[in-house]
């Protein structure tokens, strides 16, 4: 059986989706963020020392970093969600499945950190827009292109991709301006599994 770490309105969400998808047994302990600093608690870091969620458990091994964990849930369902056999699509899937993270969750966290500090950091995070306006242009030039990141069916990449389009969504200018990437992201919240995903997993802000 395998025991997800999950912290509250998080990236962990990705890793319910995904095992709801691969119709592979799991169990869900749940963790709530420090009311005042919105960071872990430190109940994260006896599973393992980052303290970060996502986090999962499987037959004894603990498995940090989302790709990771991704990755090894494709393994261990037979290749489910993975690399398309188009070799041209297996390379937009492994692309998509580390920008999430390398590329378009970094510049996100930097705005919602800016727009956190007095006076200066907003004035800051707004001149920092158009650093990711850049990236959701590019995101839904791909996404007028293809129904899913990978090509013409749902992978790995596409649950990835999901947490920094819902955070872009939400804080970072994502609006219907950009049709073909809202109507993914519609897609994505309208499948069963996503709606699974978020009964096991508790409030959600992002969905």
């Amino acid at each position: 059986m395998i025991t997800v770490h999950h912290l509250e309105n998080s990236r962990s969400q990705r890793i319910l989706w995904m095992l709801e998808e691969l119709g592979l047994p799991y169990e869900v302990i749940r963790y709530q963020r420090d009311k005042q600093t919105m960071l872990a608690p430190e109940a994260l870091k006896r599973i393992h020392p980052l303290g970060k969620s996502p986090l999962i458990e499987d037959d004894g091994i603990v498995v940090a970093e989302t790709a990771v964990i991704v990755e090894h849930l494709v393994s261990k369902a037979g290749g489910k969600l993975g690399a398309p056999d188009d070799p041209e699509a297996a390379r937009r899937y492994r692309f998509w499945l580390h920008y999430a993270e390398g590329s378009l969750m970094p510049v996100l966290f930097t705005k919602l950190v800016l727009g956190r500090v007095p006076v200066l950091g907003k004035v800051a995070a707004k001149r920092f827009q158009s650093m990711i306006d850049v990236h959701l242009d590019y995101v839904e030039s791909v996404l007028r292109e293809f129904p899913w990141f990978a090509g013409d069916d749902l992978s790995a990449a596409d649950i990835m991709m999901s947490f920094p389009v819902e955070a872009a969504r939400s804080r970072a200018g994502l609006d219907q301006s950009r049709p073909a990437t809202i109507a993914w992201l519609a897609k994505v919240h309208e499948r069963p599994a996503y709606q699974r995903a978020l009964q096991k997993g508790g409030p959600y802000a992002y969905a």
